[in-house]
């Protein structure tokens, strides 16, 4: 079994170096473990400090694309190495890598092809009262929404089968954390997670710049989100709440009707004709939306395949080893 290490970067000269040599190298059932950085176009150090500290594969974007599209290239990238599990872990060595062989345990045995690594949120002592709070609220609106019981839904520490990496397709620009776990829990793919520890935050966090940010990027993610993946249910829940007051205006008149002649009351059955109208139309679009839908999952799985089979590299990739005999050949 091949694991590769991916750490999405962006401007971390100051603790990529750290975070790489945490990684542990020797893991049980596991036959090699390689590192690989995926430059966010930082404009630091970031490169040369990852080389330094043993990186095994360095994947540079052309230019900053965001911490989604960049978790993206690197499945990809990781893919394309062979990787037969991938584990994301942060740059900033949020995460106590110790627990790699713990959050693979899972997948090595079997039992789920995606890990969550499950932080200890009421312990975590940067973390503000109202920032667990939301955190606990994110992740139960998640649960809802994916039919999941992950417990910490923004924790970026996790692994995946290779097979579970190939299905995940992100469309989102901000994160790929939640996008991902509805989108596995709608597709049936197994999951779980397992108790990690942190280490000490050794900054703020650079993907959102308040706690009013968060809420609202991540409100609206889950709700696209939920939208991509579950059409029919979202669209007919909207056409029930316009066709329920609809039936109950045509039920009015229909008493008044069988009692005074409905003499006056005109105006219940032109509301609800409109409410009814408004919950046709949605009816309808759900229907659409949900065969587009299932074109999508036709094309996710085609994807799939085609990344199992076929290496398709999306940005440049470095080799440290390739690197450094360049240089020993130009010297």
């Amino acid at each position: 079994m091949k694991l590769i290490v991916q750490i999405p970067a962006l401007n971390e000269q100051e603790t990529i170096a750290e975070a790489i040599a945490a990684i542990p190298r020797s893991i049980a059932g596991v036959e090699s473990v390689e590192v690989m950085v995926i430059d966010d176009g930082s404009t630091d150090g970031t490169v040369e400090a990852a080389w330094k500290a043993g990186a095994d594969h360095i994947l540079q974007l052309s230019s900053h694309v965001g911490l989604a599209r960049a978790f993206s290239a690197g499945i990809e990238r990781a893919l394309s190495l062979g990787a037969d599990v991938i584990v994301n872990t942060d740059a900033d060595n949020q995460y106590c890598a110790d627990d790699i062989p713990a959050l693979i345990a899972p997948i090595q045995n079997r039992e789920a092809q995606i890990v969550i690594g499950e932080r200890p949120i009421s312990e975590i002592e940067d973390f503000s009262p109202l920032k667990k709070a939301l955190q606990k609220l994110g992740s139960w609106v998640v649960r809802v929404a994916s039919d999941t019981d992950i417990a910490d839904a923004p924790s970026g520490f996790r692994a995946y089968s290779r097979d579970a990496a190939a299905r995940l397709c992100v469309v989102n620009t901000y994160t790929y954390t939640l996008e991902t776990i509805i989108q596995a829990g709608r597709n049936n793919i197994p999951m779980a997670s397992v108790p990690v520890r942190v280490n000490k935050v050794m900054r703020p966090s650079r993907l959102f710049k308040g706690i009013r940010e968060y809420v609202t990027r991540s409100a609206r993610t889950i709700l696209r989100v939920f939208v991509i993946y579950a059409p029919l249910k979202f669209f007919l829940s909207l056409s029930m709440l316009f066709a329920l007051p609809g039936l109950a205006g045509i039920g009015r008149f229909l008493y008044f009707f069988a009692t005074d002649g409905g003499s006056g009351h005109v105006q219940s059955l032109v509301m609800s004709a409109a409410l009814l109208a408004m919950a046709t139309i949605l009816f309808s679009v759900g229907i659409l939306a949900d065969l587009i839908a299932a074109n999508r999952n036709l094309l996710e799985d085609i994807r799939a395949r085609d990344l199992l089979r076929t290496p398709r590299p999306s940005a440049q990739v470095v080799s440290v080893k390739a690197v450094k005999s360049a240089e020993n050949a130009r010297v």
